[in-house]
């Protein structure tokens, strides 16, 4: 598994490799209270949480900003990491003035 996190720019700058790339079983980013804040919003956005056979890992990924993944070893540490791949993808998109989607609120899919 080597992405946590893109947008449609990091695919044309870095061909297949992206920043922030959380590792299973270590602890995100440390957030000061300042930035804590501003996170609370972007945890919003649906998680989709699986097992994969392929990857020997749980994969969490957010439908709504595309590309926006991570990994963990157990569900709590796939849904860590995919909270800090969501502010790590806002904060691209903010950097590059992508559009950031507003989180729908509701269940996207139904398998």
């Amino acid at each position: 598994m080597g992405r946590t996190l893109s947008t449609p720019r990091q695919h044309q700058l870095a061909e297949g490799g992206c920043a922030g790339e959380a590792v299973p079983g270590e602890a995100g980013p440390v957030r000061d209270s300042e930035s804590e804040a501003g996170f609370q919003s972007t945890i919003k956005y649906e998680v989709i949480i699986y097992w994969s056979d392929e990857d020997g890992a749980f994969i969490a990924e957010v439908p709504e900003l595309p590309g926006c993944m991570a990994h963990g070893i157990t569900h709590e540490a796939a849904l860590g990491n995919a909270q800090d791949a969501i502010r790590l993808w806002i904060d691209t998109a903010k950097e590059f003035g992508d559009p950031i989607p507003e989180p729908k609120g509701r269940r996207l899919i139904l398998a």
